[in-house]
């Protein structure tokens, strides 16, 4: 499934809500075959670039999951992750990422709700990062 923004009438968070329980593994891997391209819409003059970093941290838990070296984060976490990065990856998302000034609204309330739903496993994983010296 590559993410489909569907319903445009629906708010942001009840979209996500039905939404985040339809990825799969396979969506995981879609994420994690487009990292670079993630990185660069995080790291382009636009407003998402202050996200830049938490894009890095969620790409690289995805990776750690994967590779079982940090395998014990919720299914519910790896879904939102894929979910809202996969949205931010799409350009035709509700408000289209090409209209000047408003066009990344839509992807900042999408990982801001995204974030805030994980943020206790985001906090963990930081944290087992630090402890194994893994850096950030």
């Amino acid at each position: 499934m590559y993410f489909n923004p569907g319903n445009r009438d629906t708010g942001t968070k009840e979209y996500m809500e039905e939404e985040v329980t339809k990825i799969e593994d396979d969506d995981v891997e879609v994420v994690l075959e487009n990292e670079e391209a993630i990185n660069k819409k995080f790291s382009g003059a636009n407003s998402l670039s202050k996200y830049a970093e938490l894009g890095k941290i969620m790409v690289g838990m995805l990776k750690d999951v994967k590779n079982s070296v940090y395998p014990h984060v919720p299914w519910f976490t790896i879904a939102t992750i894929v979910l809202a990065l996969l949205y931010v990856l799409n350009p035709f998302d509700i408000i289209p990422d090409f209209i000047p000034g408003i066009g990344f609204i839509d992807d900042v309330s999408v990982l801001a709700i995204g974030v805030g739903w994980i943020e206790t496993d985001l906090h963990k994983y930081l944290d087992w990062k630090i402890k194994e010296g893994k850096g950030l």
